[in-house]
């Protein structure tokens, strides 16, 4: 009982077809969803880049705050000296030096926690998702560890502990595991000497951000702030008086990734009707052969019984 290509292309083509005619008569297909508006709670961080020291007292505080064991590989084991964000770091801050030296800048990296995220669109299992403030969380029980996220995510956030039997998605979380409980703020913004970063309402963070750029017309690179429509908005935002792209931070347009390849998928899949139309059409290619199949076994047997006959 074999279904060869052919049998496959056959369903494929029309099964292609049948959808076709069915999202036109029958409006079936969906047109890609709106694009997704901030939470009215939803909280954040904003980083003021220009107040930042580089006193790197948030790195401590957010391994403290997440149970993190320190890298200290660069350090030979001395002390805590992450090169990048890793399974051991959520939270890092760099320095931008240009290589005439003239111009320089703290950035701090970590989950942006976007408005529409391509992780939470790329997890197969909702493993990740937005919680109710809009922060994006990881659930562990429903993790599989295919590592979608790390590849959908256009900021390199998300990583995976590599040297586990049982291995995380380690991403930064705003500490939401302590805020309503023992917190009321990230363990980050606690200890910030400067104020460099601030929690609050994204919404009160982007009147802020909007206040200083009054304040100081041309400090700030563009008078705009990082995140408020980058790929469709952060709610982790930032101010800085050199270009953004030269901290790491990707120039992207208003659109989300997530919502881009949900206007592809609704084409392609007409409503989830394609997926649909092509089963059924195997599951008849595979109900026809495994008649056939039956059909022939009986004749199989008839001509054993008749041959059997006729040597008695």
């Amino acid at each position: 009982m074999d279904v060869n290509r052919r049998d496959v292309l056959k369903v494929l083509l029309g099964g292609t077809a049948v959808t076709a005619i069915a999202g036109s008569t029958a409006h079936v297909a969906k047109a890609a969803p709106e694009t997704v508006q901030p939470l009215e709670d939803a909280v954040g961080l904003l980083y003021d880049a220009t107040k930042c020291i580089g006193c790197r007292a948030c790195m401590p505080a957010c391994q403290n705050a997440n149970g993190l064991v320190p890298d200290r590989g660069l350090s030979h084991g001395l002390y805590m000296q992450p090169n990048n964000l890793n399974s051991q770091t959520k939270n890092l801050i760099k320095l931008y030096v240009a290589e005439d030296g003239h111009e320089r800048s703290f950035m701090k990296q970590q989950c942006m926690h976007c408005v529409d995220p391509a992780c939470v669109s790329g997890c197969p299992m909702q493993a990740l998702h937005k919680e109710p403030k809009g922060v994006v969380g990881w659930d562990s029980g429903l993790c599989i560890g295919c590592r979608y996220c790390q590849i959908a995510c256009p900021f390199n956030i998300p990583k995976f502990e590599w040297y586990r039997v049982n291995p995380k998605i380690v991403k930064c979380e705003l500490c939401r595991h302590l805020i309503g409980t023992t917190e009321t703020q990230p363990a980050c913004t606690k200890v910030c000497p400067t104020h460099a970063v601030i929690y609050g309402k994204r919404s009160d963070l982007l009147a802020e951000a909007h206040r200083r750029i009054k304040e100081k017309p041309g400090y700030y690179f563009e008078d705009r702030v990082y995140g408020e429509t980058e790929g469709g908005g952060t709610q982790c935002l930032v101010l800085s008086r050199v270009d953004y792209t030269k901290l790491g931070l990707p120039k992207m347009g208003p659109e989300s990734n997530a919502s881009r390849v949900r206007r592809v998928t609704n084409v392609i899949y007409q409503g989830f009707l394609t997926p649909v139309v092509i089963y059924g059409g195997l599951v008849a290619v595979v109900r026809d052969r495994w008649k056939e199949h039956l059909q022939h076994v009986e004749d199989e047997r008839n001509e054993d019984n008749d041959s059997k006959g006729m040597h008695v």
